[in-house]
């Protein structure tokens, strides 16, 4: 598998601070097909928009609400990152934003690959791929455009509110589901992926509601894994505040970690917000502020730095049992700031 030596050209983190008009954001370094944004300072609806649904056309993972339109969030993506208009989720007056933007193919391609027919832009250098298609009811197959199996998969309903944002991760087996909107341990759920290991060419789906319903349109977002760039595992904790080191092989620019034996938030922790390894005299006073994303509050109502990075991974330094619960089990996503060694030979070094 080749390694990817610039993972900023597929996916970055952007911080920016809104004006309550149209503001051009620059910076991102490419045109983004998804673009996740949290308001740091208020309690605000994380907001999804992607390429493939459209500017202006929004989800928030907090919610089980249906897609809606404001024209004034996000509305185009650009060369080098995305304009935004004054709304609260995306660019009010002086709020600070978090961006989290991933590359997908600047374009989409019909895919029939699936009993399923798809619209996808799928980044077969990065792993990642946006899935649009529309639910049958019945057991079926939908293609995702990667030319390898995703080892995570993010699902979406966007017609009807009350559709949970389905998560399948190769960790828990695809005879289980988790939801990005809930605090919920995972759960056998055979009508979620019917039981199922995605492929090279095609995620499967089962009857349930909230990945194929009957005429809804959904939205999936399916990531494989690269060396270099991204890493998709789990770990146990072990309720120590020298926590947890989780190897990935990169030093990661972000991390998303959910426990999955009980009940936990979905903690997101970035290389942009005030910085890894920020603590003054190794306490837990400064660091990187997690967000939830099932959570709608700000960063000051979270708890503090829950993990250090280095160039080859990262560790927990809490002992809390929604993050490093000793004996408990947890998943995590993470994509990197730069590889272990890249073509170079020289090592990233941690902050």
């Amino acid at each position: 598998m080749a390694q990817i030596n610039k993972p900023d050209t597929y996916f970055n983190t952007k911080l920016y601070t809104g004006t309550g008009s149209s503001l051009a954001v620059t910076g991102v370094g490419f045109q983004p097909d998804l673009n996740w944004t949290k308001d740091r300072g208020a309690t605000e609806n994380h907001t999804l928009t992607d390429a493939v649904r459209g500017a202006t056309k929004r989800l928030f993972s907090n919610t089980t609400g249906a897609e809606s339109i404001n024209v004034s969030s996000l509305t185009s993506f650009d060369s080098d990152g995305f304009t935004v208009g004054g709304a609260g989720t995306n660019g009010g007056n002086n709020q600070n934003y978090v961006s989290w933007n991933w590359l997908g193919a600047n374009g989409t391609t019909a895919n029939t690959d699936g009993t399923i027919s798809s619209t996808v832009s799928a980044n077969t250098t990065s792993g990642f791929s946006i899935v649009s298609y529309t639910g049958t009811g019945s057991n079926a197959t939908v293609g995702h455009g990667l030319s390898t199996a995703p080892k995570v998969v993010i699902t979406k309903g966007r017609d009807s509110s009350g559709k949970k944002w389905a998560t399948g991760h190769n960790s828990l087996g695809w005879t289980k589901e988790l939801f990005l909107n809930t605090t919920d341990a995972s759960a056998s759920a055979p009508t979620a992926w019917n039981n199922t290991n995605p492929t090279s060419s095609v995620v499967s789906l089962g009857t349930g509601g909230n990945g194929n319903s009957s005429g809804e349109t959904y939205i999936m977002y399916a990531f494989a894994e690269k060396k270099g760039y991204s890493k998709f595992g789990s770990y146990t904790g072990n309720g120590s505040t020298d926590g947890t080191f989780i190897y990935t092989g990169f030093k990661p620019a972000f991390v998303m970690c959910k426990r999955t034996n009980s009940t936990g938030v979905w903690f997101m922790c970035d290389n942009k917000r005030v910085g890894f390894n920020g603590r003054p005299n190794n306490t837990a006073s400064v660091g990187n502020p997690e967000l939830s994303a099932n959570d709608s509050r700000s960063e000051a109502g979270g708890n503090t730095n829950v993990m250090d990075i280095f160039s080859n991974g990262f560790k927990l330094i809490q002992s809390g049992a929604e993050i490093n619960g000793s004996g408990s089990s947890f998943i995590y996503m993470a994509f990197a700031e730069n590889p272990l060694v890249g073509t170079n030979n020289i090592p990233a070094t941690a902050r």
